[in-house]
């Protein structure tokens, strides 16, 4: 363990947001989620749900702002005739504000398009998360001089 990090944080996945560069993606998966298929990298997080593993990666991984790039943050859109966890993209949207000022848009893609996009992403994390369409994309940004 080290000061500072976050326990749900493991030493492949510090290794893996040090090695991203800006602009690269990683993707935060339900356990549902086709990862095996989908990933260049693939790390698991079984039994962590998405909003710790997302406080725990926000404390030291910038988003990029939108003023860089268009969709900095996306989510799955339910498919016709499902619906969402209401409880969510709130849950989410709270910490990712908490981290980022520029409070980013969640924009929200179609099921085979973000499966498409996730193959491009840096890599892939699944985890224990069982809430449907709880999928997330992060773009990472840059860490400023303060």
């Amino acid at each position: 363990m080290l000061k500072g990090i976050s326990p749900v944080l493991s030493p492949d996945l510090l290794y893996i947001l040090a090695r991203m560069g800006h602009g690269d993606e990683i993707v935060l998966t339900d356990a549902h989620y086709p990862a095996e298929s989908n990933a260049k990298r693939l790390l698991r997080a079984d039994g962590v749900r998405i909003v710790p593993l997302l406080e725990g990666i926000l404390q030291i991984f910038p988003i990029d702002p939108p003023l860089y790039c268009k969709d900095p943050l996306v989510m799955m859109a339910p498919v016709p005739g499902d619906s969402l966890d209401p409880e969510t993209e709130p849950s989410y949207r709270a910490v990712i504000d908490k981290y980022c000022p520029e409070r980013p848009p969640i924009t929200r893609i179609e099921r085979f398009d973000f499966y498409e996009r996730s193959r491009q992403a840096f890599a892939i994390v699944i985890t224990g998360e069982t809430a449907k369409y709880s999928n997330i994309i992060l773009k990472k940004g840059v860490v400023l001089p303060e």
